[in-house]
């Protein structure tokens, strides 16, 4: 009797909880309605549309405030709004007729959406931007595809085979990424400049097919992986090149997503790097060419400076929609051993 009692217990001790918090909820939506109310007189039309939407969203609040997962839906939807407005701020600007000033809050909208800046901007008369875009998705797939591959292979290595001296290397591994990017970039560049690489697309791509951090997670996933399959596959007489092609690559298929997006992100918003090995403006990439695109017009043309940072971000959005289910598992199975 006393055992089924308990669970009855735990049941009205949950239910108060859930009693309180609908309060709070309650409490807390109510209040930000009466704010809200109490400050529209006195607003401006901008501040106004914010206090109309803060309005809305608690007098949801004080409304569904008895369910703890309504609640937490509205909390994540104005959380997401926030992060998302400085993106359709952006978006709405871009939309606006070339050399037009930044408009108020209140026109935020376009009356007749400009389409055609993404033309003007990817063919403009006095920087090849369409160069830098072609630049940089050369580079960015060149760096991503060899540094997956020689990292992965150095992962392997170090992960499932035994060879004297694997963990020493692997600790210079890890020490190397305590120094910064910027540190390595004059020796990088006196190296380049003597092999007479400067100014050329191998500048651009041999610094960056090497990375600590990817051999890191790379290995660290790999170490998961039951070394029974090894062993199975060299019973069958697999080689180790068929065992990290056939076996170890397919099963790291999360960390490689990981690694490749941390990689793409990297190259593709890298600046000072093309900034410093290229000197023509034909080898520029698309960070180094927004910054002399935002000149080049005498002022900020700022539509037109919107439409360019869109063309730049849009690929970042694409490839993390893509890599997105990986992501948090690459990252969860490849930081524990």
């Amino acid at each position: 009797m006393i055992a089924s009692q308990k669970p009855s217990f735990e049941g009205g001790l949950g239910r108060v909880n859930d009693s309180r918090f609908s309060v709070a909820i309650r409490t807390t939506g109510l209040l930000v309605l009466v704010v809200a109310g109490l400050l529209w007189s006195q607003a401006s039309p901008p501040v106004r549309t914010l206090l109309a939407s803060g309005g809305a969203l608690g007098g949801l609040l004080a409304l569904t405030g008895s369910s703890k997962r309504a609640a937490s839906y509205w909390l994540l939807t104005l959380l997401a709004v926030i992060l998302f407005a400085p993106f359709a701020w952006m978006v709405l600007v871009s939309l606006h007729p070339p050399k037009t000033p930044i408009p108020p809050l209140a026109e935020i909208i376009p009356q007749k959406p400009a389409w055609d800046n993404v033309k003007q901007v990817l063919f403009s008369p006095t920087l090849p931007v369409s160069r830098f875009f072609f630049n940089t998705v050369v580079v960015t797939i060149s760096v991503v595809v060899l540094q997956l591959l020689i990292t992965s292979m150095a992962a392997y290595s170090l992960s499932r085979l035994k060879w004297r001296g694997r963990e020493v290397v692997f600790w210079l591994f890890i020490g190397s990424m305590m120094f910064a990017g910027p540190v390595t970039q004059i020796p990088v560049y006196l190296m380049l400049r003597n092999l007479g690489w400067l100014d050329t697309y191998a500048a651009l791509i041999v610094p960056g097919i090497s990375s600590a951090f990817s051999v890191f997670l790379l290995r660290q996933f790999y170490l998961q992986i039951p070394f029974e399959l090894d062993e199975a596959a060299r019973i069958d007489g697999a080689s180790d090149w068929k065992i990290y092609s056939r076996v170890i690559l397919p099963l790291g298929k999360p960390a490689l997503a990981t690694a490749g997006a941390f990689t793409f992100f990297a190259v593709w918003t890298d600046f000072f790097g093309p900034m410093i090995y290229t000197n023509s403006t034909e080898m520029r990439t698309l960070e180094v060419g927004l910054s002399i695109f935002k000149n080049s017009y005498g002022t900020t043309n700022w539509p037109l400076q919107m439409t360019a940072a869109l063309i730049v971000l849009a690929p970042l959005l694409i490839v993390f929609l893509f890599v997105q289910r990986f992501f948090v598992k690459g990252l969860m199975l490849g930081s524990i051993k």
